[in-house]
C-alpha cells in the first residue's frame, strides 16, 4: 500500500530553537525589540518598546514559564503564566511553542493553547486565538508557520496547519489546512487568493487589502442579468410583446411555435443580408 505524501505547500517551516541561558535569553530579547521596531510604526525609541508594549512582556513571560514546563515544573509554569495574564491582557499556555522574533500588536485578548506551535516572524493581532477542539491529550491546537499575518479576532481551531507566508483575515474562523502563501477569510475562512513567493521573510503590513468574495459574487450575479435582460429585450422586439403580455404567453407554453419560427426567420434575414454584402 503506498502512502500518500503530504502536500509541499501545507508544510509549516517549524520554529528556530531559543537559545540556552541568560545571554541566550537577552539575544533573543533583543530579536524581540527589532521586530516590534520593524512591525509597528508608532514604536518609536527603544525604552518606548521596553517599557510599554504588552505583547513583548507576554512573550519573555512566556519563555519563562516555556522553561520550567520542559523541565517538569509543571505549577510553577502555569503560574507565571497566570500572573503574565493578568499583567498583560495575553494568556499563552506554557506548554505552547513559539518561535524568533514573534510580534503580538496590542494583545488584549489573544488566546494561545497548550500544543499551539507559532513559527518565526509571525504577526499576531488583538484577540487572535488558537484554540483546540478536542478533549483528549494529543495534538489539538493550530500550527502556524513562518511569517504568517493573523488579523484581529480571528480563531483558528483544532490541529490545523497554517502556511508559511499565509495571512487570516480579521474576524475569520479557521477549521481547515491553510497552504502557504494563501488568504483566507470568512466564517467558516476560505481561501479567496494565493500568491507564489520563493522565500518568506517579515510579514506584509498590508494585510488591509484583502479579496472580498462576496463582492466579486455580487458583481458576477449583475453582470449575468444584465445578459439576460438583454436577451430578453430581444425577444420582446422580435415578438412584438410588452413585457407583461410576453411573460403571460410564455407562462401558458403558448409562443413556443411561434417564437421558434420569429428565431428561424430572424437567422435566415440575416443569412440573406450577410450573403448580399459585396465581397472585400
Amino acid at each position: 500500500m503506498k502512502l500518500k505524501r503530504p502536500h509541499p505547500r501545507l508544510s509549516a517551516s517549524p520554529p528556530g530553537n531559543e537559545r540556552r541561558g541568560v545571554l541566550g535569553f537577552f539575544k533573543d530579547a533583543i530579536e524581540d525589540i527589532q521586530a516590534v521596531r520593524r512591525g509597528d510604526p508608532a514604536a518609536r525609541t527603544l525604552a518606548e518598546v521596553v517599557t510599554t508594549y504588552p505583547g513583548l512582556h507576554a512573550l519573555w513571560m512566556h519563555r519563562l514559564s516555556h522553561r520550567l514546563w520542559t523541565h517538569g515544573h509543571h505549577l510553577g509554569a502555569r503560574i507565571l503564566s497566570h500572573y503574565s495574564r493578568h499583567l498583560t491582557g495575553v494568556e499563552i499556555h506554557p506548554g505552547a511553542v513559539i518561535g524568533r522574533r514573534v510580534f503580538i500588536d496590542h494583545g488584549m485578548g489573544v488566546v494561545i493553547g497548550e500544543t499551539s506551535v507559532v513559527g518565526d516572524d509571525c504577526l499576531i493581532y488583538k484577540g487572535v486565538v488558537l484554540g483546540g477542539t478536542s478533549l483528549k491529550r494529543t495534538k489539538r491546537h493550530p500550527t502556524i508557520g513562518k511569517g504568517v499575518t493573523i488579523g484581529s479576532n480571528a480563531c483558528i481551531l483544532g490541529a490545523v496547519t497554517i502556511g508559511d507566508g499565509a495571512r487570516v483575515g480579521s474576524g475569520s474562523v479557521v477549521v481547515k489546512d491553510v497552504e502557504a502563501c494563501a488568504t483566507v477569510v470568512g466564517i467558516p475562512g476560505r481561501v479567496v487568493s494565493r500568491e507564489e513567493r520563493k522565500t518568506v521573510g517579515p510579514p506584509d503590513l498590508d494585510h488591509d487589502r484583502l479579496p472580498d468574495p462576496i463582492q466579486r459574487i455580487v458583481r458576477d450575479l449583475l453582470d449575468h442579468i444584465d445578459s439576460l435582460s438583454n436577451r430578453l429585450h430581444i425577444l420582446e422586439q422580435l415578438v412584438d410583446l410588452s413585457p407583461e403580455e410576453l411573460a403571460e404567453k410564455l407562462e401558458r407554453h403558448e409562443l413556443q411555435d411561434a417564437l421558434e419560427q420569429e428565431f428561424l426567420k430572424a437567422y435566415q434575414d440575416d443569412d440573406v443580408e450577410d450573403g448580399n454584402k459585396p465581397a472585400g
